[in-house]
Protein backbone atom coordinates (compact mmCIF):
# COMPACT_ATOMS: atom_id res chain seq x y z
CA UNK A 1 0.00 0.00 0.00
CA UNK A 2 0.98 3.71 -0.75
CA UNK A 3 1.29 5.87 1.84
CA UNK A 4 -1.78 7.73 0.32
CA UNK A 5 -3.38 4.21 0.58
CA UNK A 6 -2.97 4.06 4.21
CA UNK A 7 -3.71 7.46 5.15
CA UNK A 8 -7.19 6.90 3.18
CA UNK A 9 -7.52 4.10 5.24
CA UNK A 10 -6.78 5.65 8.34
CA UNK A 11 -9.48 8.57 8.41
CA UNK A 12 -11.80 6.46 6.47
CA UNK A 13 -11.78 3.93 9.95
CA UNK A 14 -11.92 7.39 12.25
CA UNK A 15 -14.63 8.13 11.02
CA UNK A 16 -16.40 4.83 10.44
CA UNK A 17 -15.70 4.15 14.39
CA UNK A 18 -16.69 7.99 14.79
CA UNK A 19 -20.44 7.50 13.08
CA UNK A 20 -21.04 4.22 14.71
CA UNK A 21 -20.30 5.04 18.18
CA UNK A 22 -21.82 8.49 17.93
CA UNK A 23 -24.85 7.25 16.58
CA UNK A 24 -28.47 6.90 18.40
CA UNK A 25 -28.79 3.12 16.43
CA UNK A 26 -25.21 1.76 16.74
CA UNK A 27 -26.40 -1.40 15.18
CA UNK A 28 -28.60 0.20 12.82
CA UNK A 29 -25.23 2.06 11.55
CA UNK A 30 -22.95 -0.72 11.88
CA UNK A 31 -25.62 -2.84 9.46
CA UNK A 32 -25.25 0.45 6.90
CA UNK A 33 -21.11 0.21 7.04
CA UNK A 34 -21.34 -3.48 6.60
CA UNK A 35 -23.89 -2.53 3.60
CA UNK A 36 -22.07 0.46 1.86
CA UNK A 37 -18.84 -2.12 1.99
CA UNK A 38 -21.35 -5.21 0.65
CA UNK A 39 -19.89 -7.12 2.97
CA UNK A 40 -22.77 -10.08 4.01
CA UNK A 41 -23.57 -10.64 7.86
CA UNK A 42 -21.73 -13.96 7.27
CA UNK A 43 -18.64 -12.54 5.75
CA UNK A 44 -18.22 -9.96 8.40
CA UNK A 45 -18.50 -12.65 11.44
CA UNK A 46 -16.20 -14.85 9.89
CA UNK A 47 -13.70 -11.94 9.49
CA UNK A 48 -14.72 -11.32 13.57
CA UNK A 49 -14.21 -14.85 14.23
CA UNK A 50 -17.94 -15.06 15.85
CA UNK A 51 -21.27 -16.28 14.99
CA UNK A 52 -23.31 -14.97 12.32
CA UNK A 53 -25.93 -14.52 15.23
CA UNK A 54 -23.40 -12.06 17.36
CA UNK A 55 -23.27 -9.84 13.96
CA UNK A 56 -27.11 -10.07 13.64
CA UNK A 57 -27.99 -9.76 17.75
CA UNK A 58 -25.30 -6.24 17.83
CA UNK A 59 -26.88 -4.92 14.36
CA UNK A 60 -30.91 -5.46 15.01
CA UNK A 61 -30.36 -4.05 18.58
CA UNK A 62 -30.18 -7.56 20.56
CA UNK A 63 -27.17 -6.73 22.51
CA UNK A 64 -26.00 -3.80 24.35
CA UNK A 65 -24.72 -0.77 22.41
CA UNK A 66 -21.13 -1.73 20.73
CA UNK A 67 -18.29 -0.86 23.23
CA UNK A 68 -15.39 1.07 21.29
CA UNK A 69 -13.65 -2.41 21.50
CA UNK A 70 -15.88 -3.91 18.95
CA UNK A 71 -16.29 -1.18 17.02
CA UNK A 72 -12.68 -1.07 16.28
CA UNK A 73 -12.76 -4.82 15.56
CA UNK A 74 -15.61 -4.23 13.09
CA UNK A 75 -14.42 -1.36 11.32
CA UNK A 76 -11.08 -2.87 10.75
CA UNK A 77 -12.86 -6.47 9.34
CA UNK A 78 -14.94 -4.27 6.74
CA UNK A 79 -12.04 -2.37 5.30
CA UNK A 80 -9.51 -5.61 5.56
CA UNK A 81 -12.24 -7.50 3.75
CA UNK A 82 -12.32 -4.40 0.74
CA UNK A 83 -8.63 -4.73 0.82
CA UNK A 84 -8.62 -8.69 0.06
CA UNK A 85 -11.05 -6.85 -2.82
CA UNK A 86 -8.56 -5.00 -4.30
CA UNK A 87 -9.65 -1.94 -1.97
CA UNK A 88 -12.24 -0.50 -4.47
CA UNK A 89 -14.88 0.81 -1.42
CA UNK A 90 -11.73 2.52 0.54
CA UNK A 91 -10.53 4.32 -2.70
CA UNK A 92 -14.15 5.23 -3.79
CA UNK A 93 -14.99 6.97 -0.15
CA UNK A 94 -11.29 8.91 0.24
CA UNK A 95 -11.95 10.07 -3.49
CA UNK A 96 -15.54 12.07 -2.01
CA UNK A 97 -13.86 13.05 0.82
CA UNK A 98 -10.93 14.52 -0.23
CA UNK A 99 -13.37 16.23 -2.99
CA UNK A 100 -15.05 17.88 0.39
CA UNK A 101 -18.20 16.24 -0.05
CA UNK A 102 -20.56 13.95 2.48
CA UNK A 103 -20.96 11.10 1.58
CA UNK A 104 -24.89 10.97 1.29
CA UNK A 105 -24.67 13.38 -1.43
CA UNK A 106 -21.98 12.01 -3.46
CA UNK A 107 -21.85 8.31 -3.83
CA UNK A 108 -18.48 8.00 -6.05
CA UNK A 109 -16.45 10.68 -7.91
CA UNK A 110 -13.69 8.95 -10.03
CA UNK A 111 -11.19 10.26 -12.50
CA UNK A 112 -10.15 7.45 -15.46
CA UNK A 113 -6.53 7.25 -16.33
CA UNK A 114 -7.63 8.25 -20.23
CA UNK A 115 -10.60 8.60 -21.39
CA UNK A 116 -13.32 5.99 -22.32
CA UNK A 117 -16.18 6.02 -24.88
CA UNK A 118 -19.21 7.19 -23.53
CA UNK A 119 -21.26 3.46 -24.70
CA UNK A 120 -18.58 1.68 -22.74
CA UNK A 121 -19.86 3.47 -19.32
CA UNK A 122 -23.73 2.97 -20.64
CA UNK A 123 -23.01 -0.77 -21.07
CA UNK A 124 -21.14 -1.26 -17.64
CA UNK A 125 -24.44 0.51 -15.75
CA UNK A 126 -26.95 -1.21 -18.53
CA UNK A 127 -28.24 2.51 -19.72
CA UNK A 128 -30.23 3.39 -21.91
CA UNK A 129 -29.17 6.45 -24.36
CA UNK A 130 -32.27 9.03 -25.11
CA UNK A 131 -30.73 11.55 -26.66
CA UNK A 132 -26.95 11.74 -27.99
CA UNK A 133 -24.44 14.47 -27.11
CA UNK A 134 -21.27 16.03 -28.67
CA UNK A 135 -18.41 13.95 -26.85
CA UNK A 136 -18.45 10.25 -27.56
CA UNK A 137 -15.42 9.91 -24.77
CA UNK A 138 -15.34 10.26 -21.00
CA UNK A 139 -12.57 11.09 -18.53
CA UNK A 140 -15.02 10.63 -15.22
CA UNK A 141 -17.80 9.68 -13.43
CA UNK A 142 -19.29 11.58 -10.78
CA UNK A 143 -22.53 9.63 -8.53
CA UNK A 144 -24.85 11.92 -6.74
CA UNK A 145 -27.77 11.98 -4.96
CA UNK A 146 -30.20 14.16 -7.19
CA UNK A 147 -32.10 15.28 -3.98
CA UNK A 148 -29.67 16.30 -1.60
CA UNK A 149 -27.53 17.76 -4.01
CA UNK A 150 -29.77 20.11 -5.89
CA UNK A 151 -31.33 21.01 -2.47
CA UNK A 152 -28.42 21.89 -0.66
CA UNK A 153 -24.67 22.70 -2.61
CA UNK A 154 -24.42 26.01 -3.79
CA UNK A 155 -24.07 26.89 -7.70
CA UNK A 156 -19.98 26.72 -6.92
CA UNK A 157 -20.36 23.08 -4.99
CA UNK A 158 -22.13 21.80 -7.84
CA UNK A 159 -19.65 22.75 -10.13
CA UNK A 160 -16.88 20.99 -7.76
CA UNK A 161 -19.14 17.80 -8.42
CA UNK A 162 -17.07 18.01 -11.77
CA UNK A 163 -14.16 17.10 -10.37
CA UNK A 164 -10.96 17.25 -12.25
CA UNK A 165 -13.10 18.12 -15.79
CA UNK A 166 -16.69 18.34 -16.90
CA UNK A 167 -15.89 15.86 -19.55
CA UNK A 168 -17.23 13.13 -17.66
CA UNK A 169 -20.73 11.31 -16.91
CA UNK A 170 -22.78 12.90 -14.11
CA UNK A 171 -25.06 10.32 -12.50
CA UNK A 172 -28.29 11.61 -10.56
CA UNK A 173 -29.53 8.93 -8.82
CA UNK A 174 -33.60 9.40 -6.51
CA UNK A 175 -34.55 10.22 -9.79
CA UNK A 176 -38.62 9.93 -10.42
CA UNK A 177 -39.18 11.82 -13.77
CA UNK A 178 -35.81 14.00 -14.64
CA UNK A 179 -37.07 17.56 -14.21
CA UNK A 180 -35.26 18.73 -11.00
CA UNK A 181 -31.75 17.36 -12.60
CA UNK A 182 -32.29 18.70 -16.63
CA UNK A 183 -33.54 22.30 -14.79
CA UNK A 184 -30.61 22.18 -12.57
CA UNK A 185 -28.28 21.93 -14.98
CA UNK A 186 -29.57 24.36 -17.39
CA UNK A 187 -28.10 27.18 -15.30
CA UNK A 188 -24.87 25.14 -14.44
CA UNK A 189 -22.26 26.51 -17.30
CA UNK A 190 -20.66 24.46 -18.63
CA UNK A 191 -22.55 21.30 -18.58
CA UNK A 192 -21.21 17.45 -18.13
CA UNK A 193 -20.48 15.41 -21.39
CA UNK A 194 -23.24 13.04 -20.44
CA UNK A 195 -25.99 12.91 -17.80
CA UNK A 196 -27.64 9.22 -16.65
CA UNK A 197 -30.78 9.88 -14.95
CA UNK A 198 -30.72 6.59 -12.47
CA UNK A 199 -33.92 4.17 -11.04
CA UNK A 200 -36.29 5.22 -14.31
CA UNK A 201 -36.80 3.14 -17.75
CA UNK A 202 -37.14 5.14 -20.78
CA UNK A 203 -40.89 5.39 -20.56
CA UNK A 204 -40.52 7.02 -17.09
CA UNK A 205 -38.41 9.77 -18.29
CA UNK A 206 -39.59 13.45 -18.30
CA UNK A 207 -40.88 13.70 -21.88
CA UNK A 208 -38.61 17.39 -22.32
CA UNK A 209 -36.01 15.59 -21.05
CA UNK A 210 -34.15 14.79 -24.37
CA UNK A 211 -34.80 17.86 -25.90
CA UNK A 212 -33.33 19.76 -23.44
CA UNK A 213 -29.95 17.71 -23.54
CA UNK A 214 -29.96 18.15 -27.09
CA UNK A 215 -30.22 21.83 -26.74
CA UNK A 216 -27.14 21.62 -24.12
CA UNK A 217 -25.17 19.39 -26.18
CA UNK A 218 -24.87 16.28 -23.75
CA UNK A 219 -25.61 12.53 -23.61
CA UNK A 220 -28.89 11.65 -21.49
CA UNK A 221 -29.56 7.67 -20.52
CA UNK A 222 -31.66 6.29 -18.35
CA UNK A 223 -30.78 3.34 -15.92
CA UNK A 224 -32.90 0.88 -13.50
CA UNK A 225 -32.06 -1.25 -11.16
CA UNK A 226 -29.81 -0.94 -7.67
CA UNK A 227 -27.63 1.44 -7.01
CA UNK A 228 -25.06 -0.76 -5.88
CA UNK A 229 -25.13 -2.73 -8.97
CA UNK A 230 -24.48 0.85 -10.37
CA UNK A 231 -21.76 1.79 -8.88
CA UNK A 232 -20.03 -2.23 -8.80
CA UNK A 233 -20.34 -1.21 -12.72
CA UNK A 234 -18.39 1.43 -13.22
CA UNK A 235 -15.54 0.14 -10.65
CA UNK A 236 -15.07 -1.60 -14.33
CA UNK A 237 -15.09 0.86 -16.84
CA UNK A 238 -11.64 1.72 -16.40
Amino acid sequence: MTDNDIDARRRLAERMAGEITLSDEPGATMRKWRTEFDVSGTALADELDVSPSVVSDYEGGRRDSPGIGIVRRVVEALLSIDEARGGGRIRQHARVVEAGFDRDIVHDLREYPARVPITRVYGAIGATELAAGGDTTVAGHTVIDSIEAITRLSSEEFYRLYGQSTNRVLVFTEVTRGESPLVALRVVTPTPSAVVLHGITPEDCWEHAPELARLDGFSLAVADGPLEELLNGLQTVA
